[in-house]
């Protein structure tokens, strides 16, 4: 009966200590994962991408411009949780904001750590600065929520049988590094995440709050949605059958834009609405 005692408290302790609630929408979540260790791997995975793929210097237009928007959200973001007592989530974070000259592909990805690329691909879409905000709010949105985390450690179970993070890089470093592009994007178009439809929709709504912080009217997702499904034909290879449908994606969007819209002055403004 000890034993047994004893296990039910050791697991108690590790839900509490691995169970967290999204900010924005407060979902309960339960991690196993090691943020840390996850965002030492981002900051290999980043390294490796950025030697194979060279990124836009500093004194080019969209790398002005990408930054601009980077730095406002996060502004915006550490003076949320700063707020609400939450700067832990960020904890380990070293935001970089770059982009990658690759016409062919519509893509952006943040990984752990505020690793954040965006592809010039991806730039007909967004158009303007705020639909810009739209793309880079969503994908900062999933690192802040850590839906990685959630995923990773759904693929470790599925793909390799619940093995622990530390056990799978030293036996298994290559299947553990696909696993981990996989679930973050690295390489592929935007939308072929290895997100769920849940993630995909919380950090749409997500996105549309901190865009809201920074200064972006949050209604300017309709139309950049709108336009990516032109771009990407509504269908696949791009979108994956786990997604929303561009249809239904916007239809959320707009239900959601009362909410969103609490965040937004016309200017930078990171007061919360009452509940949040």
């Amino acid at each position: 009966m000890k034993r047994i005692a004893l296990g039910f408290f050791a697991i108690s302790l590790l839900f509490a200590w691995s169970c967290t609630r999204v900010p924005i929408t407060k979902r309960r979540q339960f991690n196993l994962l090691p943020e840390s260790t996850l965002i030492g791997m981002s900051v290999t995975e980043y390294q490796g991408f950025v030697s194979k793929n060279p990124i836009a210097p500093a004194s080019d237009a969209n790398v002005i411009l990408v930054r601009k928007v980077g730095s406002k959200l996060q502004a915006s973001i550490n003076s949320f949780l700063a707020k609400h007592k939450n700067l832990k989530r960020v904890a380990g974070y070293k935001w970089e904001f770059n982009v990658v000259n690759d016409p062919k592909t519509i893509n952006a990805w943040c990984m752990p750590g505020g690793k954040v690329m965006v592809y010039t691909g991806i730039l007909p879409v967004t158009k303007d600065e705020a639909g810009l905000a739209v793309v880079m709010g969503h994908e900062v949105a999933h690192a802040l929520a850590r839906h990685g985390n959630e995923r990773m450690s759904q693929q470790l179970s599925i793909q390799l049988g619940g093995m622990a993070l530390s056990v799978a890089l030293s036996q298994k470093p290559e299947q553990t590094q696909q696993i981990f592009q996989q679930v973050y994007g690295v390489g592929a178009t935007l939308g072929a995440l290895a997100y769920s439809r849940k993630h995909e929709t919380e950090a749409d709504k997500i996105g549309l709050c901190f865009m809201a912080m920074a200064g972006y009217n949050p209604t300017e997702a309709v139309g950049f949605w709108e336009r990516m499904a032109k771009a990407t034909g509504q269908g696949p290879p791009q979108f994956l059958s786990t997604h929303p449908s561009s249809e239904q994606r916007i239809k959320d969007i707009k239900a959601f834009l009362p909410t969103a819209q609490k965040y937004y002055t016309g200017a930078a403004s990171t007061k919360a609405p009452a509940g949040q």
